[in-house]
């Protein structure tokens, strides 16, 4: 079914943006920059937004340019996980279903993986997955584009982080749109 995104459908899962990790992904600094424009434009537009880190122990915390933007209620969002599947992690999952919007907005790291994993679990479990496809990446480019390829191939939504914050902004006269324009320029 093809339909518009709608703020109020609409929750966030910001996958694995983590110390140990980042240094090996392909592009990394546009990830980096592209995360930040999206949790504050979707802080703006009031979308929740749950974040997951990957065995924190060993692969560090989400990294200080991530957290920097983040609102300082977030910080009880951040929920560890040792599953490649966000929707493995009982925690995770719970909180995904108690936001009780079917349409979640993933971006992160690595996108043929935990990116991947969590998109086909969501989409079998009746959500609807949206990737934000230049605030994902792998350690290859080539890992990338293959877990996209078979994400669109599967039914998962694909965007960029301006078509998704316009799309969900709807309107010039949304309180959010001078952010989100101030954020993209």
């Amino acid at each position: 079914m093809m339909y518009r995104i709608l703020p109020k459908d609409t929750q966030v899962l910001l996958i694995d943006m983590q110390e140990k990790l980042i240094p090996h992904i392909d592009n990394y600094e546009v990830i980096i920059k592209n995360a930040k424009i999206l949790i504050q434009g979707l802080s703006a537009l009031n979308i929740p937004l749950i974040i997951n880190e990957q065995y924190p122990k060993g692969l560090g915390n989400t990294i200080p340019d991530i957290k920097n933007v983040f609102n300082k209620n977030l910080e009880n969002n951040i929920l560890e996980k040792n599953t490649f599947s966000s929707c493995d992690d009982e925690i995770t999952f719970q909180k995904i279903k108690q936001n009780n919007r079917p349409v979640v907005l993933l971006f992160g790291i690595e996108t043929h993986i935990c990116v991947l994993q969590t998109a086909m679990d969501l989409l079998q479990l009746g959500f609807t997955p949206v990737v934000v496809a230049d605030a994902t990446s792998s350690r290859t480019a080539q890992n990338k584009h293959l877990a996209l390829k078979r994400m669109i191939q599967q039914g998962v939504i694909v965007v960029s982080t301006e078509m998704i914050l316009f799309e969900l902004c709807q309107s010039s006269k949304n309180p959010a749109f001078k952010t989100i324009s101030a954020l993209v320029k």
